[in-house]
């Protein structure tokens, strides 16, 4: 692409043009019914998310007032509970078309300990059942768990930290699944231990152990072998 000084209709017209002469473009591949409306009850769910907490927190700052108003807590509480409600029907709904296309998956992504029906609903959804990656470190880059280094000569030396440049929800959940995978996941368990002996902070070595579930996820979806505490892969040529 090329930098421009004109934004016209013809100008954008041939840039696209231009865009599709020098690169592949690979065709659109339409989603099916059930697809469009896992994905809009995901968005759904995510803004009552949203929702419940600010509720939360307004319910919790009246009752710090001292004084708070009757009504308001009332209001507040019919509001939580009736979003509630709402949540448990779109997690219901959504754990039952996952199960109707993509049954498989499901079955083999909760066979790893550490995620559970929620994380793996959303992995499912969230990746049309792991078919728009093609390697578990696109996976990772998508969802943001990858670090990103800043470094310029030798004045600039700044921290590492993970680039945080996709998928926020889903990266939230695979950060709560790796609190419960680093104790009872045999290898995510065998990481944490190896970064923590070496003096590195426990949020470094979560961020690990999340891109170790998302490369166990991605590598049992893909072989359909369900979760082995005692696999060990072998590189090819290694043999």
């Amino acid at each position: 692409m090329k930098l421009s000084r004109i934004k016209t209709d013809k100008r954008d017209a041939q840039a696209i043009c231009d865009y599709g002469i020098y690169n592949t473009v690979p065709l659109y591949n339409q989603i099916s019914d059930m697809q469009s409306e896992c994905r809009q009850l995901l968005s759904l769910k995510v803004n009552y998310l949203k929702r419940r907490t600010s509720t939360k927190n307004k319910l919790h700052g009246e009752r710090v007032m001292g004084t708070p108003s009757k009504m308001v807590v009332r209001s507040l509480l019919l509001d939580k509970k009736h979003i509630d409600r709402e949540l448990a029907k779109i997690e219901k709904r959504l754990l039952l078309l996952v199960k109707q296309s993509s049954q498989r998956e499901l079955t083999l992504l909760k066979s790893i300990p550490g995620i559970g029906d929620k994380t793996a609903v959303f992995l499912i959804v969230a990746t049309d059942s792991f078919r728009k990656f093609s390697n578990a470190s696109q996976l990772c880059s998508y969802l943001g768990t990858t670090p990103m280094i800043k470094r310029s000569g030798s004045s600039v030396r700044g921290r590492s930290r993970i680039s945080k440049m996709g998928n926020r929800n889903l990266r939230n959940l695979i950060f709560m699944c790796s609190m419960s995978a680093y104790k009872y996941n045999r290898p995510c368990k065998a990481i944490h231990a190896r970064i923590i002996s070496k003096g590195k902070s426990s949020k470094l070595a979560l961020m690990a152990v999340c891109n170790k579930l998302i490369h166990q996820a991605f590598a049992i979806v893909k072989s359909g072998v369900e979760y082995n505490p005692y696999y060990a892969s072998v590189r090819k040529g290694s043999i």
